[in-house]
């Protein structure tokens, strides 16, 4: 595995794969600085900012940026997630420095021209608009808010219609300023293309970067709660969720196969036993987040309201199940090797795999090998998965989300609490 390491003067961390047989290349700039970052006032501005990059610079106006990129059949993007900002690039080999130039100039100097601000604003403002049309978006909001109250973590990361109509460019400029520094940043790039080269454009286009960040992220604190939305939808969303493992714990592996034995594919006890024995559900699955200092592993299901009392009994007794007697070894090894397909997979793609360099570099402070990613799953035993439900069935802290018909609220609360009280029949 061609994988090379290197860090100019400033502490910003250069991290390349070159893959044989590839003729395009991802290239990205991947900012350890997303929604958490954000003050109360300032909430929706990480989103707001990564929106801005593509409006223009002092030499690029926004459909320069556009036909330059394109005219070399490339493409440009970027993503705010609460840890997070990354902008990269898709391009053929041989315009691997056009990329990166595009992506430096966008980051470095932003415009923000006031014009362009409210016109971006009411793309913002439609975005909101359509996640607030989707139970899925507004259940897994409410989970987050309650798991993580009146902190930044719990906000969403677009923002709210007020927050983001208030926002402006000396905020905009303020926040990449205390938030956007070397130390923060690492260079990714896989497919075709040159280490050396990379680093020298690197040291050119980011060298004057400021070496730390002015402002600090503070640590999340899971709290737990009940979350109720009053929109009405044809089905009953519902989440519950507990908290999970931060990345690189030694037991996140771990907390990955208990999501992956409850409800990673269709062979899971979830999918199994609500959908295809009983078909009392469309949707269900489990998940496993985890964040820098913090995690959440729960689950999420819709169910019409007839059915909704049937659903959440069942599956939180899936959990508890699942918590009390552990995985059977033949589910261990499914789970096992769904997570090592899903990683290797996703990393024969050179966008995911620049991702997931810059990942480790972020979590581990090195990549990780192909061997010893294998080695961390396989090491993960029954006993370490029964840790994980352990876990869950001791700790007070739970969250229950719900959106949907009248009462939905109420039953997906009572099953909480009977979970809780150890009252709740295993499934």
């Amino acid at each position: 595995m061609t994988v090379q390491t290197s860090q100019l003067g400033n502490g910003l961390k250069i991290v390349t794969h070159r893959m044989p047989g590839l003729e395009t290349a991802s290239v990205g700039i991947f900012v350890n600085a997303g929604a958490r970052a954000e003050t109360e006032s300032e909430h929706g501005v990480a989103h707001f900012l990564e929106h801005m990059a593509f409006k223009g610079t002092p030499t690029r106006t926004p459909m320069q940026i556009a036909e330059e990129i394109e005219s070399a059949g490339g493409a440009l993007n970027a993503v705010t997630s609460s840890e997070s900002t990354n902008y990269y690039a898709r391009v053929l080999g041989g315009d691997v420095e056009l990329g990166l130039r595009l992506i430096g100039d966008l980051l470095l100097n932003p415009a923000f021209a006031e014009e362009e601000m409210d016109r971006e604003r009411e793309v913002i403002l439609q975005e909101i608009a359509a996640t607030q049309d989707s139970p899925d978006d507004v259940v897994f909001d409410l989970a987050m808010a309650e798991a993580f109250p009146n902190q930044p973590l719990g906000r969403s990361i677009l923002g709210t219609e007020r927050a983001v109509s208030r926002h402006s460019p000396p905020g905009l400029k303020r926040f990449r300023s205390e938030n956007y520094s070397a130390s923060r940043i690492v260079l990714s790039a896989a497919g075709a293309v040159d280490h050396d080269s990379l680093h020298k454009i690197a040291e050119e286009l980011f060298a004057g970067m400021p070496v730390e960040a002015a402002r600090a992220i503070k640590r999340a604190k899971f709290e737990g709660g009940h979350g109720v939305s009053e929109s009405r939808f044809e089905q009953c969303h519902f989440v519950y969720a507990f908290e999970g493992y931060p990345n690189g714990h030694e037991s996140a592996f771990a907390g990955r196969i208990f999501a992956g034995i409850a409800g990673g594919g269709m062979a899971s006890r979830l999918f199994q036993e609500v959908r295809e024995k009983r078909g009392l559900c469309y949707d269900i699955h489990a998940f496993d987040w985890g964040y820098a200092d913090t995690g959440i592993i729960g689950l999420h299901a819709a169910a019409s309201p007839q059915q909704l009392r049937e659903v959440t009994a069942l599956s939180l007794g899936i959990f508890a199940g699942l918590a009390e007697d552990g995985p059977k070894e033949a589910e261990l090894l499914r789970a096992k090797a769904q997570l090592k397909a899903g990683l290797f997979m996703s990393l024969e793609s050179c966008e995911a795999r620049a991702g997931q360099l810059a990942w480790d570099l972020t979590v581990f402070g090195r990549p990780l090998t192909n061997e010893e990613l294998i080695d961390r799953i396989e090491s993960v035993k029954r006993e370490d998965v029964e840790a994980v439900g352990r876990r869950l069935r001791t700790k007070p802290e739970m969250v229950s989300a719900a959106t949907g018909a009248r009462g939905a609220a109420g039953v997906v609360a009572e099953a909480a609490e009977a979970f809780l009280a150890g009252t709740l029949a295993a499934a």
